[in-house]
């Protein structure tokens, strides 16, 4: 959100171009990650006087630099970065009097997990909200929901996420009849696990302005009683997003709560760099996030995308937070703006507007393929293959207007009629444009096929597999979508033998919780609730899975420069693991616990 980056957007500045058709600045190793330096000593030109702060040692240090594992025996931090990494003699000229020497004890340290596709202000107001979560039927979401009526400020809707339709004991969504016993006077909204599916009760509906006469929104579809119009409760894709739209603004403390309490999970699961990919969901993101620059109240970066719907105010607001932290010309900021070792003048205050975000489809139900679903979903009828969200033209002008900025396109698809929407706009882009170091992401790039592979690398694409969907999802989708598109499902080993960096993403609160060691179990085992490898041929090894949340995640969100190894210069951005995810059984790579999350040298969460 800093004038470099706002200014250029707003005023339609074009970022360089590059003349390569090569998908990366810097080639990709043979792990399909970037190439990075390899760790060493100090850098040559570093002060000779320099101490560290800290130095780490006796612990499993892996510096995740390069195709395979590589370990150190001593990690130096000095003024928020790593001065050095490698044997312990080389360590100590820089070791003094005041430098505090952290004894692992055999635990494993690795580079700060990076987020790179979640909703932290999202999951926040979540926490706010009733947690609906493992509800076993109707009964017990309107329970919880009465629960949560009794602290929801007058005026506010009683709001509760996370059910599961074919979890219930009725296996069906609540209909406004269901919500009407939570309350006939107050609006209740619920929202699915997956966040494309909701429901309201009869006052949400009216104060949303939707009616039996409302039409249905092109992506999206409100549930309609048999025999006619009238509402039914539920709402799928575009519809929830007209009725969530509508929620009244959070206010007060609540503002704070719901990025100091998302922030704190996040740290709780080793992140030091967490994402909000789509600020405007909700009307008031953009006031949560501005609320953090300027109380401070983030102790791990934001790494944010505006959605697409509300993209001229998101940049509207960054071009203000420029505007207001920027030095005049008497060299006083008007504001305090806090200082960062990496001094990247893209972030204000640990917030950083890096993408735009498009939905191009629905989730496991409603994603958009080329041929209809094996097995249609619930309540579907014909030959289903989902929902298109957005037009073609809409699309296209996004790329025209934002290829050749700093500001990355990320794209939500699921099924292959995505993709192909996403590679025609890419397409368009280039020839008008010429190539360029985009890096647009394909957030979740679920189904793909061959060709579309073979274009996303000629492009410079990077998919985000939302892996541990395969453990929640695997086998409905390969009911749903057939045995053959659910085993080339979140195809790493495909983009591995490409040579395309690939990233593991938790989407949560679409995950209940955001744990990158889940993906990285996931991507291993590919195992499902059941217990079905599902498209065995797509595993990877541990470290190649752990890429996927270090250095390729950096590589995505271009700040491979600063982060996602342990090297020295870079931001020290650490976690501290009780066990080496190289060194126990793949099964028990979830349950390994985070100790301690470090972000640029401070502790930011330690485990008791």
């Amino acid at each position: 959100m800093r004038s470099l980056l706002v200014a250029a957007i707003a005023i339609g500045l074009a970022a360089p171009r590059f003349t390569s058709t090569s998908h990366a600045a810097e080639s990709p190793d043979e792990s399909g990650s970037p190439h990075v330096a390899g760790a060493g000593a100090q850098p040559a030109d570093a002060p000779a006087t320099v101490r560290a702060d800290t130095v780490y040692r006796n612990g499993r240090i892996l510096t995740m630099a390069g195709p395979e594992p590589h370990y150190v025996e001593v990690l130096a931090v000095g003024d928020g970065k790593i001065l050095y990494a490698g044997d312990a003699a080389g360590a100590a000229a820089l070791e003094g009097p005041k430098t505090k020497a952290v004894d692992l004890a055999g635990r494993t340290m690795l580079p700060g997990f990076i987020d790179t596709h979640g909703h932290m202000i999202y999951f926040g107001k979540n926490l706010i909200d009733a947690d609906l979560v493992g509800s076993k039927d109707m009964d017990d979401v309107v329970a919880r929901l009465k629960e949560q009526a009794k602290s929801t400020p007058e005026g506010a809707w009683i709001v509760g996420f996370g059910y599961r339709a074919r979890d219930l004991a009725e296996k069906r969504p609540p209909t406004i009849e269901d919500l009407d016993r939570v309350s006939k006077d107050r609006p209740v909204m619920v929202v699915d696990a997956s966040g494309h599916l909701g429901a309201g009760n009869s006052v949400v509906f009216r104060e949303a302005g939707i009616s039996a006469e409302t039409p249905d929104p092109e992506g999206g579809a409100f549930a309609r009683k048999p025999g006619g119009r009238e509402l039914l409760g539920p709402m799928e894709e575009t519809a929830l997003n007209a009725v969530r739209n509508r929620r009244p603004a959070l206010r007060g403390k609540q503002l704070d709560d719901a990025v100091t309490g998302a922030a704190r999970v996040w740290a709780r699961h080793g992140h030091t760099t967490a994402q909000e990919a789509g600020v405007g969901l909700g009307a008031d993101d953009v006031a949560i996030v501005l609320n953090a620059i300027d109380k401070k109240l983030l102790p791990i970066d934001l790494w944010v995308a505006a959605k697409d719907s509300n993209l001229d105010a998101t940049l509207a607001a960054a071009y203000t937070v420029s505007s207001e932290y920027d030095a005049g010309p008497g060299g006083s900021p008007a504001k305090l703006l806090a200082a960062r070792p990496d001094l990247d003048r893209r972030y204000v205050n640990r917030v950083r507007l890096g993408g735009v975000k498009f939905w191009l489809d629905g989730s496991m139900d409603t994603a958009w393929f080329t041929q209809p679903y094996s097995v249609n979903p619930p309540g579907k009828t014909g030959e289903f293959s989902g929902y298109r969200q957005i037009p073609d033209e809409v699309l296209d002008a996004a790329f025209d207007r934002f290829w050749t900025t700093n500001l990355q396109i990320n794209m939500h698809m699921n099924g292959d009629a995505a993709a192909d929407q996403a590679l025609h706009a890419i397409e368009k882009a280039v020839a008008k444009h010429g190539m360029g170091d985009h890096r647009p992401v394909f957030i979740h790039a679920t189904y793909l096929r061959p060709d579309q592979v073979e274009k996303m690398k000629q492009y410079g694409a990077v998919p985000s597999f939302l892996s541990v969907g395969i453990v929640s999802g695997g086998d409905a989708v390969q009911k749903l979508w057939g045995p053959e598109r659910a085993s080339t499902a979140m195809a790493a080993r495909t983009m591995l033998d490409a040579g395309i960096p690939f990233t593991f993403s938790h989407d949560a609160p679409v995950t209940p919780v955001p744990s990158v060691l889940a993906l990285v179990d996931a991507g291993v085992n590919r195992t499902s609730a059941s217990g079905v490898v599902v498209g065995p041929e797509q595993r990877i090894t541990p470290y190649q899975a752990l890429k996927a949340v270090t250095a390729n995640a950096a590589w995505q969100i271009k700040e491979e420069k600063t982060k996602g190894t342990l090297e020295p210069g870079k931001l020290a951005d650490l976690v501290v693991l009780d066990r080496n995810p190289l060194e126990v059984p793949t099964t028990t790579i979830k349950d390994i616990v985070v100790v301690e999350t470090i972000k640029e040298g401070r502790t930011v969460h330690r485990r008791d």
